[in-house]
């Protein structure tokens, strides 16, 4: 376990972004050698897959782990933060990769035990780089029959696991909208067209929109999260800006979205005298979970870490995850392993991921080696 530990701090304290990660890719492959694993380098990204072959009929299991970390300086006190400043592993990627490790160890020393073969998929580029899709289309997934991955959450106690089947995570789409008036003098706004104004009413158009076109129990979110437009106080613009992320757990109501926001955006423009210029680039698709991979985390949880360390997830969350990719096109399912930090009460409270203050418990990181490890290991009767 220490030497889990020490992998984890080191990939802390030394974060890569995006696509390219040479430095997380060479670390990987030292601590990954001398388990008699067949290792693959990436060609378009610097993932790493590592095979463990018992050489005895069996299926082939993938465990996935992603490597990437965030665009965030960092602020959580921890005497190993990042040495890189405007980079942090605020999403616990550094621990996913340290326990799949783990995970290879363990597996690696009870190659007696298991049939088939063990795919390990280290992935770059999760956060809004679509790692996955490129690791697939480099061949990850051939000859696979069902894939796991744990994803860490500070707002749950550490050690315990949370799933559920069907909509796990959501999808995850680009919104930008350019409104265009015509610009002129802010004395004189009955000689111009202000597309300001247009812009407020889209916003708030938007959360109607989501009310009475959307299904309550097939839910959507649209946030415009930046809105900009003109250049100083006295002059009312050409064009004004919105930006802003579309979510929703099923691919219909993601559609819907889509064709309600163009709609929308017209008819308000139009009524504002403006024209408008919508783009939806897509992201990623809706992660969702197979119901009887969902049975096998429960019963591995048990059986692994005992009674009362599973807890099903109630709702879908709103976050994304390119894991959804892997999903789509073989068995399997994800889970959320509790990582909140000692001495905090309530989890709810805690330091989110995605946050410069986050800070994870690494004593729930066995529990995650095991799951790994007992995931591999489970047929389904």
């Amino acid at each position: 376990m220490a030497d889990v530990v020490a992998l984890r701090r080191d990939l802390h304290a030394n974060p890569e972004l995006g696509l390219q990660l040479p430095g997380t890719q060479s670390r990987i492959v030292e601590a990954l050698t001398g388990l008699g694993l067949d290792i693959k380098l990436g060609e378009s990204l610097s993932s790493v897959v590592a095979d463990l072959d018992t050489g005895r009929p069996g299926p082939t299991v993938l465990l996935r782990g992603d490597m990437d970390a965030l665009p965030l300086t960092e602020d959580s006190g921890e005497s190993f933060s990042s040495t890189v400043e405007g980079r942090m592993h605020a999403c616990g990627h550094d621990t996913h990769v340290a326990m799949l490790v783990g995970a290879a160890r363990v597996l690696a020393a009870n190659k007696d035990e298991l049939n088939g073969r063990v795919r390990f998929m280290f992935q770059p580029g999760e956060e809004g780089f679509h790692g996955a899709r490129y690791m697939i289309e480099e061949g990850v997934l051939d000859g696979v029959d069902r894939a796991f991955a744990i994803h860490v959450d500070t707002n749950i106690p550490a050690g315990v696991i949370a799933s559920r089947p069907g909509a796990l995570l959501a999808s995850s789409d680009e919104l930008q909208i350019t409104i265009t008036g015509q610009g002129g003098h802010a004395s004189a706004p009955h000689h111009t067209i202000d597309p300001i104004p247009a812009a407020c009413a889209m916003v708030t158009s938007f959360q109607t929109m989501i009310t009475r076109e959307i299904p309550i129990f097939d839910p959507a979110v649209v946030t415009v999260a930046r809105i900009s437009s003109g250049t100083t106080n006295n002059i009312i613009p050409e064009t004004a800006h919105l930006e802003g992320t579309i979510r929703a757990v099923s691919e219909a109501s993601r559609e819907k979205v889509h064709d309600s926001l163009a709609r929308v955006s017209a008819g308000v423009a139009a009524a504002h005298n403006c024209s408008c210029d919508v783009a939806i680039k897509k992201g990623y698709p809706v992660t969702v979970n197979h119901a009887a991979d969902v049975e096998l985390v429960k019963a591995a949880t048990t059986a692994t870490l005992g009674e009362g360390r599973y807890t099903e997830m109630p709702a879908p969350m709103m976050a994304s995850e390119d894991f959804s990719y892997v999903l789509q096109q073989v068995p399997g399912a994800m889970a959320s392993l509790g990582v909140c930090p000692d001495g905090v009460e309530d989890p709810s409270t805690a330091a989110s991921l995605h946050s410069n203050r986050a800070v994870l418990n690494e004593a729930a990181l066995p529990s995650g080696i095991a799951l790994h490890a007992a995931m591999a290991m489970a047929r389904p009767e």
